[in-house]
């Protein structure tokens, strides 16, 4: 019997300008910024989306910026190319983001205790208005944890369990499955409550039934009304009133973008106001299901829960919920230039993908961008920032096994955070701080930002020049 050893895994970098989104940005985002823009070149879209969409350009580009690595042992020197750290629709910075989140969040700030996602959609008219108004997402967003926290502690009460406390964080995405702006709320929820016995004493959880169908629809009734009650007294129950949120008022292209988008409309160009082209098939998805309900535009699901063993699973649903709004691999093109974007699964009338025009797709993307300063992450309960049984609910922080020894000279990262080799070791099994040559220890020389001096080390190495994205007609349009 012959042993066959395995291939090590090695670091190879992306080739974002290989994609069809990539080059269907490069191609027609000069048109996209003109054709919005006024006579006098102010106008058209606001200065974040064009920001998002210049630097996406450069991402992963090495003519815009590189890291250089060093193999102490034989010499061996591989390039990295910077990234723009975008929170838009960048595949591979919202991929990072959502491995970085989800290990986070898993080893340092959700206990080993059973948990349950809580999916909480409202009707568009108030998506339209959570999409511009931060406020008000917070306002919704503690009305519908105050109902599920005290749907808990009832529960507990009955049981004898006095002081009960619940937790949970929350993903505020505002995106749904086809490109489309979507305002909803998924809450990772513990599945019961902690309770001290004394005000010094440690928090002991003690995990509760789950709920029922009709615990559902009671807890969505509860919302509906609250709701709209909330919208009342905030003056906000006019149908697609974003009020005085200066995006919204100062950015009306913006704005008209989400509201087609959230309608599934088309805003701007020669089909501006008519219906997205969807693709069909004769199947189509199943509505509904157990622990969901529906009511006026209001949904409630609680149907998916994580054992508090399965560490794993509640990672790979973390993912989930912080994932980017695009999947690049379900980008493909069509005929006579058009795009075709699967969906993850058939919806309840058989649709399967969208058919796009390049303009439609640039469209849809400068919609899902999020105005600066609106957090995606929301945390309550008693894994609040502030809360006093914070400290003796959250796991400590693990201590980063397998290192290699030359990491210990990289740059320390921020608390809380993973390095980026850390990173690629975590999701790829690759330690881009290894040889694959010898297997010796990496390390990071230096930068290189120089264009001159970045178009000699790619020469030296033998790396072909890549041409610089069209960034020179966008300077012009500012």
């Amino acid at each position: 019997m012959r042993l066959v050893s395995c291939p090590r895994a090695t670091y190879e970098r992306r080739q974002p300008e290989q994609t069809v989104l990539y080059r269907t940005i490069a191609a027609h985002l000069p048109a996209f910024l003109a054709g919005t823009a006024g006579e006098d070149g102010t106008g058209g879209w606001p200065a974040f989306v064009r920001r998002e969409f210049e630097a996406y350009l450069k991402c992963g580009i090495l003519d815009h910026g590189l890291l250089r690595v060093r193999c102490e042992r034989c010499g061996d020197t591989t390039v990295v190319a910077f990234s723009c750290k975008g929170r838009g629709f960048c595949p591979s910075c919202g991929g990072r983001r959502m491995s970085e989140l989800a290990a986070h969040l898993v080893e340092r700030v959700l206990p080993p205790v059973p948990i349950r996602q809580w999916v909480f959609t409202v009707p568009v008219p108030v998506r339209y208005q959570l999409a511009f108004d931060a406020g008000l997402t917070r306002a919704v967003l503690r009305v519908f944890l105050r109902a599920v926290f005290g749907w808990l502690r009832r529960r507990a009460a009955r049981r004898g369990l006095v002081g009960a406390r619940g937790g949970s964080v929350t993903a505020i995405q505002r995106f749904g499955g086809a490109l489309n702006a979507n305002v909803h709320f998924h809450a990772l929820v513990f599945d019961g409550v902690y309770t001290r016995a004394t005000p010094t004493a440690r928090p002991i959880f003690h995990r509760l039934p789950p709920p029922t169908d009709a615990d559902i629809s009671l807890l969505l009734t509860r919302l509906q009304h609250r709701v709209r009650r909330l919208l009342a007294r905030r003056g906000r129950l006019a149908d697609e009133d974003a009020g005085s949120d200066p995006v919204a008022a100062q950015e009306p292209l913006f704005a008209s973008a989400v509201a087609a988008s959230l309608q599934g409309r088309v805003a701007l160009g020669p089909r501006g106001g008519q219906p997205l082209r969807r693709l069909r098939s004769a199947a189509a998805a199943t509505a509904g299901g157990p622990r969901c309900a529906r009511l006026e535009g209001f949904s409630l699901h609680a149907d998916v829960a994580v054992p508090a063993r399965r560490r794993d699973r509640l990672e790979h649903l973390v993912r989930y919920l912080v994932r980017p709004p695009l999947a690049v691999a379900r980008l493909t093109e069509s005929t006579g230039g058009q795009l075709l974007y699967q969906f993850r699964r058939a919806w309840s009338d058989g649709s399967t993908a969208l058919l796009l025009d390049p303009l439609e797709l640039l469209e849809r993307l400068a919609a899902l961008v999020p105005p600066p300063r609106r957090p995606l992450l929301a945390y309550h309960g008693v894994l609040a920032p502030h809360a006093r049984w914070r400290a003796a609910i959250v796991p400590a922080a693990a201590s980063d096994t397998g290192r290699a020894p030359a990491a210990r000279a990289e740059r320390p990262p921020v608390p809380g955070r993973l390095s980026w080799p850390t990173l690629l070791r975590r999701v790829f099994a690759v330690d881009v701080l290894v040889c694959p040559r010898c297997a010796g220890p990496r390390r990071i020389v230096g930068a290189v930002t120089e264009p001159h001096a970045i178009q000699r080390l790619l020469g030296a190495l033998g790396l072909a020049a890549e041409p610089p994205p069209p960034t020179a007609p966008l300077a012009a349009l500012r």
